[in-house]
């Protein structure tokens, strides 16, 4: 078969060929989001969640195909490192922590980022507007809510949990007012996600400055497992969204 026809004849599939394959990822995003939600709220063992969880996160690795960025865009908008709560990262505490826990999760192995935001309205209060949550680099969302409840008991909020397949990584944005995405949805390095926000149980109380919530997890036997992403945030490059 001539090679002209061959190529002609990829390029013609090659559309359809892309839709299925956005079809098979979305459905096992939502799959996965099911999942975490069951996790969050202590409605599945943590045996069952762990195998769950293996089998369709290699379902999602196999549907991805992502190039790896060099360095992280910081994940908010106009902002840098020195917006990191403590000092020198040290608000970072893993110890204890399980994903399989759910909300009854023990430590803080992550960052809080705090925006400029005296009077707690969600607005920056150097430029009168929003701040946007901004993905680190190219990858698809697994799980994400855009309700919440104030006199909820969670404590995430309105979260967004990426995957970044090119990394084997997972990053968690949490506490956010909007969230831009749905489970399945590919998202390029540097977009806007969401915006930062007061949401969770803990963020939506007057004593909490307003801030964006931020975890990574490394997939150890494709389960998460927290690491301290500090060092990558300092060297991330700050982006402003026009």
């Amino acid at each position: 078969m001539p090679k002209a026809f061959l190529l002609l004849l990829f390029l013609l599939l090659q559309p359809f060929l892309i839709t299925a394959q956005s079809v098979r990822l979305k459905y096992y995003c939502n799959q996965l989001n099911r999942l975490n939600t069951q996790v969050s709220e202590g409605k599945v063992a943590k045996q069952t969640a762990a195998k769950n969880f293996r089998v369709v996160i290699q379902k999602i690795y196999e549907e991805s195909k992502f190039k790896s960025n060099a360095a992280w865009v910081f994940p908010l908008a106009g902002y840098s490192a020195s917006a990191i709560g403590g000092i020198s990262g040290n608000g970072y505490n893993d110890k204890g922590y399980n994903y399989l826990d759910g909300n009854k999760h023990k430590s803080h192995p992550a960052h809080d980022i705090f925006i400029k935001d005296q009077d707690q309205d969600n607005i920056d209060d150097r430029t009168q507007k929003p701040v946007s949550v901004l993905a680190i680099t190219d990858g698809v969302v697994l799980a994400c809510t855009n309700a919440w409840l104030a006199n909820s008991s969670l404590r995430g909020g309105k979260y967004i949990w990426l995957y970044h397949p090119q990394l084997h990584i997972i990053t968690y944005y949490a506490h956010n007012r909007k969230v831009f995405v749905v489970p399945g949805d590919v998202v390029k390095q540097g977009q806007a996600i969401a915006e930062v926000g007061r949401t969770g149980f803990n963020a939506s109380k007057p004593r909490s400055p307003t801030h964006l919530h931020f975890s990574a997890f490394k997939l150890v036997n494709w389960v998460p497992v927290p690491f301290n992403p500090y060092h990558n945030l300092t060297k991330a490059i700050s982006h402003e969204i026009h």
